[in-house]
């Protein structure tokens, strides 16, 4: 469906309902679709500061904890270029509502779970429904809005992701600290409820139907055996070290690299037939996707493990409650949304000097925090840390932006949406598996000394933002023709 006509893109003193029916989307149903986001995006940071309530409350594993947040980011993942797709072939709006109820159901089975295996599946169809029902969103946006609104509403998707990492980890904690009715952790998911209904009851009636007029294939084949690798390679990583790595583990590794081996010879050949694979093959060949794919999932594993491996020392090693533990990120988390607004700019005039000077600034802020902690354990203020986390953030921020920029650079705009699809399935990837890989060495480490388990994870990450700083030579020349927001679409 192509954008509406300016008059009803301009129209904003008709009614939400009114201009709904038109084909039209009101300010107001932009907000209402930002909130819908809202909620899955905070859903991935609230946990972090949770662990610690939820591991006394449900006696869970130290691989359990880390299934809680990498299910979920494997499950939003792998469906996320498939929830794209559906909607452009069913419906946007029907997709979106669909998925909404399902996000609001799964957040109550996580919210009343009685055991951590039920908690963990619900948090899988907690991912699995936030997949279907973030895309959405943009599509709407892009189908619905031109010029200066769209360019508006799409920028306020950016701030609203950073403002829900931000409030995940404040709201997870308060929450926690409050115990609400003696029920510890549970209301960081059932607050879910409440707001996701109020949406989803407004959303029905002022967003919008829309959809493709020529949409994409749904790749089956391949949306299977992405998560079927996924899947195989977390297992061993979560489990692997707990159960003192048995000979399944290894075989599920080795099953990992000939399943992903055998996704790329599929997803190739479905290309040569024509068809548009959830991966695309051809995409891939691209200098720019290639090594900045790459690099943006090498930057998730160190982001992802990063929140998992610090609201765990601070709460469990520094023994501060969830609410300080949500606190203690705050100075990272708003530079990084400071930074995020003023990275294109700088980016655009600096090019990849502007990369390289955020990854020496977030490998140095890294550095003072792990010399901090380890040098005055345990006597750590969140005072002490509170610079160094604002160094990092604020690095992090000119890195992320500049690779994510970097991705679709050379890619053509017609497929502008496909790629943008791949990249968030590759971060939301990385995430997932930087909790399971170095989660896992942390919580090996930490029994022994917390504060070193922590600087040998942090390490690990510096190293990867080192290697970062001296490949993003390798990225395309920036310019204002490659500043384009990405879109997911199918």
């Amino acid at each position: 469906m192509t954008a509406i006509p300016a008059q009803h893109a301009g129209a904003e003193h008709a009614s939400p309902r009114a201009m709904a029916q038109a084909g039209g989307l009101h300010p107001f149903g932009v907000f209402i679709l930002l909130a819908g986001a809202f909620l899955p995006i905070m859903d991935f940071f609230i946990t972090n500061v949770a662990l610690p309530s939820i591991d006394a409350s449900l006696h869970a594993s130290a691989s359990s904890l880390e299934l809680i947040i990498a299910g979920y980011g494997v499950a939003y993942a792998a469906l996320l270029v498939l929830g794209g797709r559906l909607g452009d072939r069913y419906g946007r709006h029907r997709i979106f509502l669909g998925a909404l109820v399902g996000f609001i159901v799964a957040s109550l089975s996580c919210g009343i779970a009685p055991t951590i295996e039920v908690l963990i599946g619900a948090r899988i169809v907690q991912g699995a429904t936030a997949a279907l029902l973030i895309p959405q969103v943009l599509a709407t946006f892009h189908h619905t809005l031109e010029g200066e609104r769209k360019a508006r509403a799409v920028g306020l998707y950016g701030a609203t992701s950073g403002i829900a990492a931000v409030v995940g980890q404040l709201v997870g904690g308060l929450l926690v600290s409050a115990d609400i009715a003696g029920a510890s952790w549970r209301p960081i998911f059932l607050v879910n409820v409440p707001i996701g209904l109020i949406v989803l009851l407004v959303a029905a009636r002022i967003v919008p139907g829309t959809r493709s007029q020529h949409p994409a294939g749904i790749d089956l084949p391949g949306t299977v055996l992405f998560a079927a690798t996924l899947i195989a390679l977390l297992i061993p990583l979560t489990e692997g070290h707990s159960l003192g790595w048995p000979w399944w583990t290894w075989a599920l590794i080795a099953l990992a690299v000939v399943l992903g081996t055998v996704t790329f010879v599929v997803e190739k050949r479905a290309e040569r037939r024509g068809e548009t694979p959830l991966l695309p093959p051809s995409l891939l060949r691209l200098p720019s996707m290639s090594r900045g794919l790459a690099m943006v999932l090498a930057f998730s594993v160190g982001f992802g493990a990063f929140m998992f491996v610090f609201a765990l020392t601070v709460q469990n090693g520094l023994h501060e409650d969830a609410l300080h533990g949500g606190l203690a990120i705050l100075p990272m988390a708003l530079l990084f949304f400071a930074g995020s607004l003023l990275a294109p700019r700088l980016i655009t005039r600096f090019g990849r000097a502007a990369l390289a000077t955020g990854a020496v600034v977030q490998v140095a802020g890294l550095a003072l925090l792990v010399t901090i902690v380890v040098q005055k354990w345990p006597h750590v203020s969140l005072w002490a840390m509170a610079v160094p986390l604002a160094l990092a953030g604020a690095g992090q921020s000119m890195l992320f932006t500049g690779l994510f920029r970097s991705v679709l650079a050379d890619v053509p705009a017609h497929l502008a949406g496909i790629g943008s699809g791949v990249l968030i399935t590759l971060q939301q990837s990385g995430l997932a598996l930087g909790v399971a890989a170095l989660g896992t060495l942390y919580l090996a480490l930490e029994p022994h000394n917390v504060p070193h388990a922590f600087a040998d994870v942090e390490y690990v990450q510096m190293g990867i933002i080192a290697l970062l700083a001296v490949g993003v030579a390798a990225l395309p020349r920036f310019t204002q023709a490659s500043a384009g927001t990405p879109v997911i679409e199918g």
